[in-house]
């Protein structure tokens, strides 16, 4: 059974800054890509930050120049740099996980809190 743990969720003002880890149960290798997605009040969950096994990233345009998506695969983590913090970035983000090609495996954390708000 996967498991996705989020940390680094919390309280920060406009213009600050947070770094949000996800940590697998095993090796991330196994993952096609990972990702964070955020879900506000009253919102749809919305892609925010995905990497590929190969490195590659995608970006929501709202969060493009702010966010940094990383993964370090010998500690099974990926992490979110958030720089820049709006008030509309307040929401419950989400770590994400796939696997397979075809027949697809998707996998969730239970998500931390970020508010930004002075």
């Amino acid at each position: 059974q996967v498991q996705l743990v989020e940390s680094g969720g919390g309280l920060v003002q406009p213009g600050g800054s947070l770094t949000l880890s996800c940590a697998a149960s095993g090796s991330i290798l196994n993952f096609n890509a990972m990702g964070w997605y955020r879900q506000a009040p009253g919102k749809q969950r919305e892609l925010v930050a995905a990497i590929l096994t190969g490195g590659g990233t995608n970006y929501a345009d709202s969060v493009k120049g702010r966010f940094t998506i990383s993964r370090d695969d010998a500690k099974n983590t990926v992490s979110l740099q958030m720089n820049s913090l709006k008030s509309e970035d307040t929401a419950v983000y989400y770590c994400n996980a796939r696997r397979g090609v075809g027949i697809v495996y998707i996998y969730w954390g239970q998500g931390t809190q970020v508010t930004v708000s002075s």
